[in-house]
């Protein structure tokens, strides 16, 4: 039996990866679970009435495209949050981002490039999404280091004019996961003169946008917009997993503009699953509301301040400024996530996971990915145990 190669050279996924890792290895105490970025505060309070009110609705096909209800809310959001100005047919809903990230790279993404195979260049480490879609479409994913000499956020001006020159899309994700490096608008700038001069699409995650400690992170869109570049250059992703803590809901958006929006939906005519519309309904809630998000917000300042005060002294920690993950130094990822489940039962990801080798170098070799989703004092328990394992 014939089977296709497009996918044989992922590696396995980070979360069996991780299982093999720990799961025949006895835990050393009481588990705390700092792994997957599933936030466990509370979600709206609005959500399960709303979502009875709907009930029969999971009778109809969903809208392919989104509600009006809810197109019009995210409209509405935009513009609050980033003073930008979008119709509701720049906009496509999706079953989550991860949906949106790798149908985007199959509906936009050229065959080739002045005659060549296409490149998909990409922050390492990275959403694994990125890297699946580029195998999808045939192009050559180039996983590029974004490390503390490049400030956490990959340096693309610095590639090869050759590459460049191939390169149909740009990832980026600010805030990153997992560092929680921010995008600033010179960074942004640079990025979008890049594609303009490249002619290269840019698909930028911006999932943890609303969980930061002080400033509202710059948008991709908003700067594209202020820059007056072409609307179809630039290509947001929008959740509520994270900014109202409904992961299970699989709820998010893209936005850009019309001919990419245009492709997307067509995409989605014939292969696509929209969201049933009673969860369209609560989405479109969830994105009017502002209380909850702040509510939730001021939660995982709460936890920055635990973890600089935990961590603050072990070297080359560094403090995030948006997201909810400590991007953690040690010697070998690997070895320091099996030590610390094994004498503490604390879980945590090895950063390896994560990233791909770069010039045969894992850039996140020497890190763990520490997820602060739990309760404050949860989170502080396991914080405490990690450093007095790994750092005393």
């Amino acid at each position: 039996m014939v089977y296709p190669e497009r996918f044989s050279s992922l590696p396995e996924a980070t979360w069996p990866r991780l299982r093999g890792l720990l799961d025949h290895r006895t835990p050393g105490g009481e588990v705390i679970n700092m792994t997957i970025g599933e936030p466990q505060h509370d979600f709206p309070s609005f959500v399960g009435p709303l979502l009875t009110q709907h009930m029969g609705d999971f009778r109809k096909y969903p809208n392919n495209n989104g509600t009006v209800a809810l197109l019009d809310a995210i409209t509405q959001w935009l513009d609050r949050r980033y003073r930008v100005t979008v119709k509701p047919e720049n906009i496509l809903t999706l079953n989550g981002t991860r949906e949106g990230l790798f149908n985007a790279a199959l509906a936009l993404g050229p065959e080739t490039k002045n005659g060549k195979q296409p490149v998909i260049l990409s922050p390492n480490p990275f959403y694994p999404a990125y890297s699946a879609a580029a195998n999808a479409i045939g192009a050559e994913a180039i996983f590029v280091p974004a490390t503390d000499e490049t400030g956490h956020l990959p340096d693309y001006a610095a590639m090869p004019e050759d590459i460049l020159e191939r390169t149909t899309i740009a990832y980026i994700c600010s805030p990153a996961n997992p560092q929680g490096a921010v995008a600033d608008p010179a960074y942004w700038t640079q990025l979008i003169g890049l594609a303009e001069k490249y002619d290269f699409k840019i698909f930028a995650d911006e999932c943890y946008s609303e969980i930061y400690r002080d400033t509202p992170p710059t948008g991709a869109l908003e700067m594209a917009q202020r820059l007056g570049c072409d609307p179809d250059r630039v290509m947001i992703f929008h959740s509520l997993s994270k900014r109202s803590n409904l992961a299970g809901l699989r709820s998010g958006f893209c936005a850009g503009g019309l001919e990419s929006i245009r492709r997307m939906r067509q995409l989605r005519a014939y292969a696509g699953a929209p969201q049933p519309e009673p969860l369209q309904a609560v989405a479109a809630a969830a994105w009017l509301d502002e209380a909850h998000v702040i509510e939730n917000r001021a939660l995982y300042q709460q936890k920055y301040k635990i973890a600089d005060q935990i961590m603050g002294d072990v070297p080359g920690y560094m403090s995030p400024a948006a997201g909810f993950f400590l991007w953690l130094p040690v010697q070998n990822g690997e070895e320091a996530a099996v030590k610390l489940w094994e004498e503490t039962g604390v879980r945590t990801l090895p950063g390896a996971y994560l990233a791909r080798d770069f010039n045969g170098v894992n850039p996140a070799d020497q890190f763990l990915r520490v997820a602060m989703v739990a309760p404050t004092q949860e989170v502080q328990r396991g914080l405490t145990a990690l450093r007095d394992c790994l750092y005393d």
